[in-house]
């Protein structure tokens, strides 16, 4: 059996590998960037620094888990994870899906919150 730091460090390096995906899609000529695609990671790298976060902290997860409520969670451990704004994030309280990743102030909104969570993280010696 995997035990909660595993799958924690496990969770946060697969958020580190989505974030980095997402930033090398940005760096593309604004011709071949893929919105879509800075989304998609981005919301996956959100999603994987939670559980990851709420693992190291032995905190329970669930396949119904959203993002909001992953979120949640890290709030109720950690009070100063509300300087963390995920209001423009229409995706948050529904599972991940495609139809949130229509506009640039979507992607936009992903994008700086997984970096700003990744920065977050590091400040704390999360990451």
């Amino acid at each position: 059996m995997i035990d909660g730091d595993s799958r924690s460090k496990a969770f946060l390096s697969e958020a580190d590998k989505n974030l980095e995906l997402a930033k090398e899609e940005l760096m593309k000529p604004s011709e071949d960037l893929l919105g879509f695609s800075v989304c998609k990671n981005s919301q996956f790298a959100i999603e994987n620094y939670l559980k990851g976060f709420l693992l190291k902290n032995n905190v329970e997860i669930s396949m119904e888990d959203t993002m909001a409520s992953l979120y949640e969670k890290c709030v109720n451990i950690d009070p100063d994870f509300k300087t963390i704004e995920m209001s423009a994030i229409a995706c948050k309280g529904h599972t991940i899906d495609s139809r949130y990743c229509t506009d640039i102030n979507t992607v936009s909104a992903c994008f700086d919150t997984a970096d700003t969570i990744d920065t977050y993280f590091r400040k704390k010696s999360i990451l």
